[in-house]
Formats: C-alpha cells, sequence, structure tokens
C-alpha cells in the first residue's frame, strides 16, 4: 500500500541478499511496499532500470541527468534524447534534474539549461519531472516558473515554507523523505504540516537517508513506512490513510497530462 517515489535501485547495498536485487524488492513488498518509481541520475541508468522494471510489474524508473554530473554528461540530455529515452511506458518520469549549487557551483548555467531542458521534455511526453534542489532554492523556483512547469515532484524536500507554497502554486508535489523523522528536522516538519496532504508523497532516496530508527544505516525500500509513520505522527491521522493518500497522490501525478 505504501509507494516509493524515489529510491536508486541500482544504487542499493545489497549484502544482506547475497547481491540480489529481487530479493529486496520481495522484503520491500512484505513491508507493505506495493510501488517503487527508480531514478536516474544519467543517461546510461536506463539501460538496466528498463531490465529491472521488465522483470517486476510494479517498478517503474525515471530517465534523465543529475546536476551534480559533469558539463559534457549534461549537454548529453537534449530535449530530443530525453524525449527518446522517455517513450516506454515504464518511465514514469523525467529526472531527477533541478540545481545543487551546494555540490557543485562550477557549472551553474549548464544546470540551470540542463533542467530547463528535462522540463521542456517533460511538457512534451507529458510525463512528471522530478526536481533536486539544494542552495539553489530561488533559482529552482524561477525556472520552474519560467518554464511554465507544472507537473513535477519537489523530491526530498528540506527547504522552507515560502518555498513549498511557490512549488504547489505551480501545481507540483512535496515528496518527503527519512529527514522528516530526524530528532533535528523540526523546522521541516514544521513546513510539512502547512503542506496540503492531497499534495504529499513519500520517499526513501534509498541508498540515502533511512529515516528513524535505521539512521546512519543503508537505506533501502522496505523502510518508506517509516517515512508515512513519521507523517502520520505529524498530522494525527492513521498510517493507513497516509499510505492511501500519498499512493492515490502518485497515481494523480502520473495520471496527469
Amino acid at each position: 500500500m505504501f509507494v516509493d517515489t524515489h529510491c536508486h535501485l541500482t544504487m542499493l547495498d545489497l549484502t544482506p541478499y547475497q547481491g540480489n536485487l529481487d530479493q529486496a524488492l520481495v522484503e520491500a513488498r512484505e513491508a507493505g511496499v506495493s510501488k517503487f518509481m527508480s531514478i536516474s541520475v544519467n543517461l546510461d541508468d536506463h539501460i538496466a532500470l528498463a531490465e529491472i522494471s521488465a522483470r517486476h510489474d510494479d517498478v517503474g524508473y525515471s530517465v534523465g541527468v543529475h546536476p551534480c554530473e559533469d558539463a559534457a554528461t549534461m549537454a548529453r540530455a537534449t530535449t530530443e534524447f530525453l524525449v527518446e529515452l522517455a517513450q516506454s511506458d515504464k518511465v514514469w518520469a523525467l529526472g531527477e534534474t533541478g540545481l545543487d549549487y551546494y555540490h557543485s557551483d562550477e557549472y551553474v548555467d549548464e544546470q540551470k539549461a540542463c533542467f530547463a531542458r528535462h522540463i521542456a521534455a517533460s511538457k512534451i511526453v507529458k510525463k512528471p519531472v522530478v526536481v533536486h534542489t539544494r542552495s539553489a532554492k530561488r533559482d529552482t523556483i524561477d525556472i520552474i516558473r519560467a518554464e511554465a512547469s507544472t507537473h513535477g515532484i519537489l523530491h526530498c524536500f528540506t527547504e522552507d515554507w515560502e518555498t513549498a507554497k511557490a512549488a504547489l502554486d505551480c501545481g507540483y508535489y512535496i515528496s518527503f523523505s527519512g529527514i522528516i523523522s530526524f530528532k533535528n528536522a523540526q523546522d521541516l516538519r514544521d513546513v510539512a504540516k502547512q503542506v496540503p496532504l492531497e499534495r504529499v508523497l513519500i520517499e526513501t532516496d534509498s541508498p540515502y537517508l533511512a529515516p528513524v530508527p535505521y539512521r546512519g544505516k543503508s537505506n533501502e525500500p522496505k523502510y518508506v513506512p517509516y517515512v508515512a509513520q513519521a507523517l502520520s505522527d505529524l498530522y494525527g491521522k492513521p498510517l493507513e490513510e497516509i499510505a492511501l493518500i500519498t499512493r492515490q497522490n502518485f497515481d494523480n501525478l502520473l495520471a496527469a497530462k
């Protein structure tokens, strides 16, 4: 009943599963996870992700380039190429794209241009764009507005209410990761309380950012219910209701054109 809207299945630590991704997905399903969107960070990820999704009806994936990739890699992500890669029904989104000035401020112009091309491709294929933003909230919102993007996710949200409100006003969904469960994330929880439940998504961003009680360990999709539990506590809603709402939100996002 839970949906992990942002995981990196090609990057998981599969040591507990003797290297078998299929077994990791089995355990996630046993934990109640019924749908997974595996996210690309470079243009070659789609090869492995297409093979994984072909084996699993409940796995879809994205195509795109992370903003921390180098300029040459971002340049390969033309609108036309992204549209070509996004033709499969198992491609559910474009990205993750966006802006990251925290890890890399060397290619700011290239990041902005690449982000805009992902948005252009998402509008052509009528699939949402998955947006990463770090230390770049103003420019991120400016580009979303300038490109008239209305179909997307601000993933692993950690920003302020002003940023959330601006994205919501553009039609975006806000996705929360395990960070929402961290003891030092009260400011984020204060923002999350203001986000309408019908626009909330949950994710692991695995193998990163494992939620409490697994913080500091390698993350995986079977932990996404703990993100939902943190939101359940925050909103004062039963866990099953949070699961149902966030799954319906994701279905609505994918169905939107």
